[in-house]
């Protein structure tokens, strides 16, 4: 017999197995852009109450995930039942969270700081070109794009944490940067700092004894953005204090949008307190552009180019470069400035011809060489095995070869940085990007290393 369904059922540890259980079947990217953020309520019978940040959220989830959530609370806790979605816009916390003491809202500058010149927060130069109008939405980020319009805009107050991931240039820099733009013309103060900033500019002040002042700062924005949050670096008063910040604009009533390259639970520098705060806003994913978003972001482009070089570019071109380049809209958009360089300088039409031509060399090899390639071809010319790129080791016997099979990576296949890590034990976009810089300037030192590589890249290329 089934379970019949009560009161006294832990449903906090159901709630978190028909999680488990949903992300398993959903995946990662649809999981945390629409089931994270839900929480259990309450249960009355076979009535169960689960709560969703926003009322868009509840009516998407409504419309397209009840189910779904029936079935895996169904199946966890031996009955059928049935789920009631309301308006919960402060998420509870399924287990108590252990945070440091809150800090008292910071009081207003005084006369004498104001004399000292006490230093102001350097915060990254907004790009004007980077608006909502100039982001194409298409599937892969049409959710994250509306919500921070929405954010942006004040057309939803509701949000108050908007966090949004994603691969190395999907767009979620773009988002931030026209959220700002946005809170500026309706007179909002918005503050958007790097990780590495916040993290810079806030050990900077503790070293001076001036960290009242960051606080106060930091505490006036309306609306604060941070990018690139997986290069936050653990250190206690870091950590810390970005906890305390999380705190101080939750009391503030106050926006925080987050931006890395992993969900809130995947990033290992951050504390199990951030990450379990981060958790509980809107946490959204951005994925890679299906083909009819690529070919809309490329006629965009193309509008631009136009109206500022008098040159057209041609739809079966933009159509060979949508199917050439499938990464990141960031190596699309530089697939494009290729061509599109070409043209500006020759002036002469862009031909698909010409296209073919420019994009040719890079395009063949992406289509002929896989990093597997590289990594076999490589490991066999430096006598390594190929479990020697996933390890650990930085002897320079493994490191070396390690980053020619990184910087060939980069330049046959057309993968992206954070892809290109991956499958190279994990490791991040930062580590390929100095190991490319690394090797490009060993071949400017070295001729006999550039001759090693100049043989690894032609054996690798080699028509078959």
């Amino acid at each position: 017999m089934a379970q019949p369904v009560t009161k006294s059922m832990d449903w906090d540890a159901l709630w978190l197995t028909a999680r488990e259980r949903m992300r398993r079947e959903m995946g990662d990217a649809v999981f945390d852009a629409w089931i994270r953020s839900l929480s259990f309520i309450s249960a009355e019978g076979t009535d169960v109450k689960i709560g969703a940040l926003t009322p868009f959220a509840r009516n998407w989830v409504a419309g397209h995930h009840v189910q779904r959530i029936e079935r895996a609370l169904a199946a966890e806790s031996g009955q059928a039942v049935t789920i009631n979605l309301i308006v919960a816009p402060q998420r509870p916390s399924v287990a108590p969270v252990v945070t440091p003491p809150r800090e008292p809202v910071v009081a207003q500058v005084t006369e004498s700081e104001k004399a000292e010149g006490r230093r102001i927060l350097s915060t990254k130069i907004l790009q004007n070109a980077q608006t909502f109008e100039s982001f194409v939405p298409g599937p892969a980020n049409e959710f994250a794009f509306r919500a921070a319009k929405a954010l942006g805009s004040g057309e939803n107050e509701e949000i108050s944490l908007l966090y949004v991931h994603g691969g190395f240039g999907y767009g979620k820099s773009h988002l931030l940067n026209a959220i700002a733009l946005e809170a500026r013309k309706r007179g909002k103060r918005a503050l958007f700092l790097g990780a590495e900033d916040f993290m810079r500019q806030f050990l900077g002040a503790l070293n001076r004894k001036e960290t009242l002042g960051f606080k106060e700062d930091l505490r006036a924005a309306d609306i604060l953005l941070i990018d690139d949050l997986q290069h936050l670096c653990r250190s206690t008063y870091t950590v810390s204090e970005f906890l305390h910040t999380l705190n101080a604009f939750s009391d503030l009533r106050r926006k925080l949008v987050i931006a890395a390259d992993k969900a809130p639970g995947a990033i290992d520098n951050l504390s199990a307190d951030v990450r379990s705060r981060l958790s509980g806003g809107l946490v959204i994913a951005l994925d890679k552009p299906d083909r009819a978003t690529r070919l809309a972001i490329l006629k965009s482009r193309a509008a631009e180019f136009a109206r500022a070089r008098g040159l057209a570019v041609s739809d079966d071109v933009l159509d060979h470069i949508a199917d050439s380049e499938e990464n990141s809209p960031r190596d699309l958009v530089g697939a494009f400035n290729k061509v599109a360089t070409y043209a500006d300088l020759t002036k002469q039409p862009l031909t698909l011809e010409a296209a073919r031509h420019i994009l040719g060399q890079a395009t063949v090899a992406a289509k002929k060489t896989s990093i597997e390639d590289i990594q076999r071809k490589t490991a066999e010319f430096y006598k390594l095995e190929l479990r020697d790129f996933q390890s650990p080791q930085r002897s320079r016997r493994v490191a070396r070869p390690r980053q020619v099979a990184m910087f060939l990576a980069r330049e046959l296949t057309m993968r992206s940085l954070p892809e290109i890590g991956k499958r190279f034990g994990g490791r991040d976009h930062t580590t390929v990007l100095h190991a490319c810089r690394r090797i490009a300037a060993l071949c400017e030192e070295d001729g006999t290393f550039k001759e090693e590589v100049n043989f690894l890249r032609s054996v690798l290329v080699r028509p078959s």
